[in-house]
């Protein structure tokens, strides 16, 4: 996240949308009490164990109202932090502490609610082939944070958006007549370094994906015994991934399947934030 590119030309847009979402024309309380410019220092911390992410956005969002503000910590994204760890300290002018405080919580609340939820599914997953992906089920606006922190968790991305693969689910499959137009059409028309994936929900949709020459398979809500008998049919022949409704307790019944992904979408949409906290303000 600390990557110039990424930073000025991704990060900062959205980060500076956030801010002008909490603050349309001005802080009125801060504005009302703090009439001059003056120096502060506050603690950032924690309050549950968990996954640190977002710790460079956290500080980017104090930049960007005040660029003399400092950050001092000795953590970085993904160390493990506990409940009353203190992950930071922050300097800057006491007005830009005040009216950046709540949006830059949320995106370090979220990012690390994310990477921890991702690194417990991750754990269950050691040992085992199989990689645990995310889904394009992400906060709109904020996704390039979301997946970030699935990254930072143990996790790896699936496509990043609908430029970035070729996924061919049930509704394009619909539209195209069947798999096997659908798989020719997109060799048809995508390069030959794009590798084609092609989402079934039975083992006959299977056959012909395979026939077809997907090069992923995607297993959607099938049960625990059809993913079985489907990887054996596949044998190899095409990559393998497991979606659909994949929660933290599914997962270890999917763990011997082998597939090689599972996908899940409550990575990004439903994991809980870590709660962190400034305080202790102090003018210096």
């Amino acid at each position: 996240m600390n990557d110039f590119a990424t930073q000025k030309l991704n990060i900062d847009n959205l980060i500076i949308q956030a801010l002008r979402e909490d603050i349309t024309s001005e802080d009125i309380t801060t504005n009302a009490i703090i009439r001059e410019p003056k120096r502060a220092k506050v603690n950032l911390i924690c309050k549950e164990d968990g996954i640190l992410s977002g710790l460079d956005v956290y500080k980017r969002v104090f930049e960007l109202i005040d660029e003399s503000a400092v950050l001092t910590t000795s953590f970085k994204d993904g160390d493990e932090v506990k409940n009353g760890d203190l992950i930071a300290v922050l300097e800057a002018d006491v007005r830009a502490v005040l009216s950046g405080e709540r949006v830059a919580l949320n995106y370090l609340q979220r990012m690390s609610g994310v990477a921890t939820h991702t690194n417990k599914i991750v754990k269950m997953l050691e040992g085992s082939k199989t990689v645990l992906l995310d889904t394009r089920k992400t906060t709109p606006n904020n996704r390039i944070f979301e997946k970030y922190s699935v990254k930072v968790g143990g996790g790896s991305n699936h496509r990043y958006n609908l430029s970035d693969g070729i996924l061919i689910k049930d509704n394009h499959i619909d539209a195209a007549g069947s798999i096997t137009n659908a798989v020719k059409l997109a060799k048809e028309y995508a390069p030959f370094v794009r590798k084609i994936e092609v989402e079934v929900e039975n083992l006959d949709m299977l056959r012909e994906a395979l026939e077809a020459g997907a090069d992923i398979i995607m297993l959607d809500n099938m049960s625990v015994e059809t993913m079985k008998e489907a990887v054996a049919i596949i044998d190899g022949r095409a990559q393998t991934e497991c979606s659909g409704n994949v929660t933290k307790e599914k997962v270890k019944d999917l763990i011997d399947i082998g597939v090689d992904f599972i996908s899940c979408g409550a990575l990004t949409h439903s994991s809980p934030v870590l709660d962190y906290s400034m305080k202790n303000l102090t003018i210096v």
